[in-house]
């Protein structure tokens, strides 16, 4: 746990000197304590005092960061057990494996189709982010593999192999992609510490048991090494579970910094549906990367949303831009329909309105991300807000039949809002699902 503002007052200079803008020590220990001002900030601290403030500064649990440019993967940095305290910030890496012993053509197939993993979710884009190649054979065929991979792909690569020289010869060819190596044990951590060390890039320590990775990320710490992955393998996943969830409370709650890394999982299932489902449980339980073998996108995509749904901010719903929005080739006849502007609401109306093949207008309200009814009790959604945000994007001149469709849930407020905006107020369906049948019968009176 980090150092309280009294904490962090003891090893202040007390002088309120008032040079770091606040009028004493004790207020300038406080927003230390809240990480809202940086230490720099005092011009008296000790050497000691900051190098001691530095060291409780960093984040408990170390970003790492795989491959490069827009692609590149970062996992760590999290401070929280729970979403709910404040959120996590950086969502697991979910990569595939290919095994070096398959025909250059099916290695080729298979990156094309990891690279075509792309979907769109609520306005969000979502993709996997690795891929993991397997040494099966001997090291010229290991690179030749890491070759085709590399020119095929931008994603972030891991290198699952333990022949030391293989791995020089695959680092080479991905000199500044900074890839992953997987992995060190106890065995050969020298070996592959230097690599690490001398190709810069972050290292997989791999053990059985808790206090065997903790040794293990200690030791190479002191060869250099602190680009780290954690990995406790070889157990069923119940055990794993509970080996994921100790790695982060105890980095968290009791600043274990040898503990104080990402983790991996590598699932080798051949039930496709026992893999993506063990996936999910590492993904929803504080796994820092999963690595499978399946590619089958409605499976993939299964975990990409479930990563989606648990990786957002609790505290800040996902919404877009409150604005006018015109389906398909609209005219002035078009319908207007009423939503909120929180993502999953407006989507899930825009995907009914393409399905109706009835070019409409969709008006999302300003209602910070608050779904239809969460936003009509909280007065969010209101005839006055409504009337104001029509007015703002100039309705009345753009259509001419002065007719608005409002969702049936809030059918309550159609009285209100027709004497307020002046327009004749139609009551959808309650459910978007009601929408195409709806907009294909829809008739202005």
């Amino acid at each position: 746990m980090g150092l309280s503002g009294l904490d962090i007052y003891k090893l202040l200079p007390k002088t309120n000197c008032r040079e770091c803008g606040f009028a004493t020590c004790l207020a300038f220990a406080m927003q230390l304590a809240k990480k809202a001002v940086s230490i720099d900030e005092c011009p008296y601290l000790s050497s000691e005092a900051k190098a001691k403030l530095e060291a409780q500064a960093q984040p408990p649990i170390k970003l790492i960061t795989i491959g490069q440019g827009e692609t590149r993967l970062q996992v760590g940095n999290e401070n929280v057990l729970f979403r709910h305290e404040e959120k996590f910030y950086h969502p697991p890496g979910i990569g595939f494996i290919l095994e070096d012993n398959i025909t250059d053509s099916e290695i080729k197939d298979r990156v094309e189709k990891i690279n075509g993993l792309k979907f769109e979710r609520i306005g969000q884009a979502l993709e996997a982010n690795l891929i993991a190649i397997r040494q099966n054979k001997d090291a010229k065929r290991f690179v030749d593999v890491v070759k085709i991979v590399s020119s095929n792909t931008l994603l972030g690569l891991v290198l699952m192999s333990d022949d030391t020289q293989g791995l020089k010869y695959a680092l080479e060819v991905l000199k500044g992609k900074n890839p992953l190596i997987y992995h060190a044990t106890k065995e050969n951590s020298a070996g592959f510490a230097q690599l690490a060390k001398e190709y810069k890039v972050p290292l997989v320590a791999q053990a059985d048991e808790l206090e065997e990775a903790s040794g293990l990320t200690v030791e190479l710490a002191k060869q250099g090494v602190t680009d780290l992955i954690i990995e406790v393998s070889g157990k069923p996943m119940p055990e794993r579970i509970w080996d994921l969830t100790q790695i982060r409370r105890l980095a968290l709650k009791k600043s274990n910094r040898s503990l104080g890394y990402p983790s991996l999982v590598v699932i080798d299932k051949n039930d496709l549906y026992e893999e993506i489902q063990e996936a999910a449980t590492y993904i929803s339980k504080y796994a820092g990367i999963v690595l499978i073998k399946n590619i089958e996108s409605w499976a993939v995509l299964s975990l990409l949303t479930l990563r989606q749904n648990i990786y957002t901010d609790p505290q800040k719903p996902l919404q877009i831009e409150p604005k006018l929005y015109p389906i398909g080739q609209v005219t002035d006849k078009s319908p207007v329909l009423i939503t909120t502007n929180f993502s999953l609401s407006y989507y899930t109306v825009l995907g009914e309105v393409e399905a109706s093949k009835i070019p409409s207008y969709i008006i999302s309200v300003d209602t910070e991300g608050m779904s239809v009814l969460t936003a009509w009790a909280a007065e969010k959604f209101t005839p006055h807000k409504i009337t104001e945000t029509v007015n703002k994007f100039g309705v009345k001149g753009i259509v001419s039949h002065k007719h608005l469709v409002i969702p049936g849930y809030v059918a309550v407020i159609s009285g209100e809002l027709e004497d307020e905006s002046g327009f004749k107020i139609i009551v959808g369906p309650k459910e978007a699902a009601g929408l195409p049948s709806f907009l294909k019968n829809l008739q202005y009176g």
